[in-house]
């Protein structure tokens, strides 16, 4: 990957990533079918990374903090299923206002300011993920769906 990728990642807004992402996307011969899908996606990862990485809460889907924003980091988290345990992860910490679910400090968890899940949210119900049930599966054709989204956003970055 190219260094300005990382540093993309390490520094920039959620608008200034994705506008990048969608740019690049533009120079490929992908499908509009590819686009309609790897902007939102992005977006919605991103709108909850990059407020966890501004209160240095970053963590991976295993719970394990991490101090930047990687690509690597951005594609681990593009799984539809690691997605969704996020989004539940972070809903549960905004109405405790406190970071739970990982394996972060007890004190760096405290300083938890709770995360704006809107496009996450919109995102996930786009594609029938139950935002108040956790146990409830989604459909295999979406995370089959979302597998191709991920592989697409891999050959961009």
């Amino acid at each position: 990957m190219k260094q300005e990728t990382y540093e993309l990642f390490k520094n920039e807004s959620v608008e200034k990533i994705v506008n990048v992402i969608e740019k690049e996307l533009a120079t490929r011969s992908e499908s509009p079918f590819w686009s309609d899908k790897v902007v939102p996606f992005s977006r919605a990862i991103l709108s909850v990374l990059v407020p966890l990485r501004e209160n240095d809460l970053l963590f991976t889907p295993e719970g394990f903090y991490t101090e930047v924003l990687t690509p690597e980091l951005f594609l681990d988290w593009s799984d539809f299923l690691s997605l969704k345990t996020l989004a539940f992860t972070l809903a549960q910490s905004n109405e405790l206002r406190r970071l739970l679910r990982t394996k972060l400090k007890k004190e760096q968890c405290q300083n938890y300011t709770p995360i704006d899940l809107s496009d996450l949210g919109q995102y996930l119900s786009r594609y029938t993920v139950n935002l108040e049930n956790e146990s409830l599966d989604f459909p295999i054709a979406n995370y089959n769906l979302h597998q191709g989204v991920s592989n697409v956003i891999k050959s961009l970055l």
